[in-house]
């Protein structure tokens, strides 16, 4: 070990010498969505009496779909009326207790709620609306009429993709997603003439380039709140070999760009978004994949026989109740873990604690506005499979862990983080007792133990924000 820490330690000091900001601690939004259709799941364990808003800023409530015309109508009206009017009271007079439902809940812990439209199933019909002033005015007073109905706190923009051919994009939609906003945001301006409250805007974005280049940042970014920046879904059953479908920094395999850091790199270098606009995505679900032994191996496309129920998409607690199958690995390359059946040869791509609590670590660090997560619900742990009973949000916790690490890594207390930390840090776990040593930056992966795992991950941090 001690010829290890030597090595890593002299290579790093010749390479990279060099810190990187001081960050300052900020207040930062923790976004959750939650989907309607998830209220039916375990028995409607996540409902709007269990919800734990405190952890919370704002919950995107998902989703809305846009018809051709312009209109807006509910995905699941059943749904929609129980958690958005509050479960009907039949007798003695019939009517909605609105005291459970999800806007007066989250109002009373002082959380935003707002109407998600779209998704990556019902973006359709958006060119079509955007490219017509008249479907374009209808959609805009149906945002109102939502929010007149519900007691929603804005709107959330959820058109995937302006300019995707495959939902009937085109690259008039640069153009007209502008005009979109602009007219959503006029009319938000109107009502809040009206009420004397002001209501948000956000939008979700893709991460590559092609799709970036298909907005007009300089129009757009004074008309969001929130730029909502979706760093998941890197890779899938689509690809010809397994990889993470949402890895912090770049895979040894595949384009460097398609991660959560090449993704904020290009928006704010390239498109020049302030990073205190942009909310990075954190997935609370995996992707598994079939008849495949390692991490970038060939495979067969989704696992839907061992994990059926998510269609081989896997949220979090399904994976924790079947991780008995599988092996746990990580890589320390992209700061993420992943899973290999040790017989029925499945590769799982997900985020656990530890990288999670290194995503809000980075959101930290790079002064970003903070997390949107997709989705709640998969971070709801029963205490046993099937009782009903909450046990906790391990992911959301080490996301706001994460968030709340202001100088982590900054071992020798000097208010830089670089690799005299690394220095530092290696000589406590030698025990030669440095002075002066800050532990509580030290445990950088989190997992309670500081040791080489450590330092290792200290040194990709560095490296990585060198570039």
């Amino acid at each position: 070990m001690r010829t290890l820490l030597k090595f890593t330690i002299l290579l790093y000091i010749i390479l990279f010498f060099a810190p990187y900001e001081t960050i300052s601690q900020v207040h930062k939004q923790v976004i959750g969505y939650y989907p309607n259709w998830q209220w039916y799941n375990r028995n409607q364990l996540v409902n709007p009496e269990s919800i734990f808003y405190e952890k919370y800023t704002v919950l995107n409530y998902s989703f809305f779909r846009p018809l051709a015309d312009g209109s807006i109508v509910s995905t699941d009206t059943w749904a929609d009326e129980n958690l958005l009017l509050g479960p009907m009271i039949w007798w003695p007079v019939q009517m909605h207790d609105s005291t459970k439902s999800l806007p007066y809940l989250a109002h009373q812990a002082g959380v935003k709620l707002l109407p998600s439209i779209g998704g990556w199933s019902d973006s359709y019909n958006f060119p079509g609306i955007a490219a017509n002033p008249a479907k374009r005015q209808t959609f805009v007073q149906s945002c109102i009429n939502l929010i007149q109905t519900y007691n929603f706190d804005g709107i959330d923009l959820d058109w995937e993709y302006p300019g995707y051919e495959v939902h009937g994009g085109s690259p008039a939609d640069k153009q007209n997603f502008t005009l979109l906003l602009q007219d959503i945001r006029s009319a938000l301006d109107a009502l809040q003439v009206q009420t004397n409250k002001y209501y948000i805007l956000t939008s979700c974005f893709g991460t590559s380039l092609e799709r970036m280049l298909s907005i007009e940042w300089d129009n757009v970014l004074p008309l969001l709140d929130m730029v909502n920046l979706m760093t998941y879904d890197f890779h899938g059953s689509w690809d010809e070999l397994s990889n993470h479908h949402t890895p912090l920094y770049p895979p040894l395999v595949g384009d460097p760009l398609w991660c959560t850091d090449g993704a904020f790199t290009l928006l704010t270098q390239t498109f020049n978004a302030p990073a205190d606009k942009i909310n990075i995505g954190v997935a609370f679900y995996g992707k598994a994949l079939a008849n495949c032994t390692q991490l970038y191996g060939p495979h067969t496309g989704y696992d839907g026989a061992t994990f059926g129920e998510d269609q081989g998409q896997p949220l979090y607690y399904n994976i924790l109740n079947k991780m008995n199958m599988f092996t746990a690995h990580w890589d320390s390359l992209t700061l993420c873990p992943y899973l290999l059946g040790n017989s029925i040869n499945t590769f799982v791509t997900y985020d656990n604690e530890e990288s999670v609590l290194l995503k809000g670590q980075y959101i930290s660090s790079k002064q970003a506005m903070g997390a949107i997560i997709w989705e709640i619900t998969g971070d709801y742990i029963e205490t046993s499979p099937g009782s009903g009973v909450i046990s906790g949000t391990p992911l959301l916790d080490a996301l706001h862990q994460g968030l709340s690490s202001t100088m982590l890594g900054d071992t020798n207390c000097d208010g830089i983080v670089n690799v005299p930390d690394v220095i530092t840090l290696a000589a406590y776990i030698s025990v030669n007792n440095p002075s002066p040593f800050c532990i509580e930056n030290a445990d950088i992966n989190g997992d309670g133990i500081i040791n080489i795992l450590d330092v290792v991950d200290l040194v990709q941090i560095i490296i990585q924000n060198q570039k």
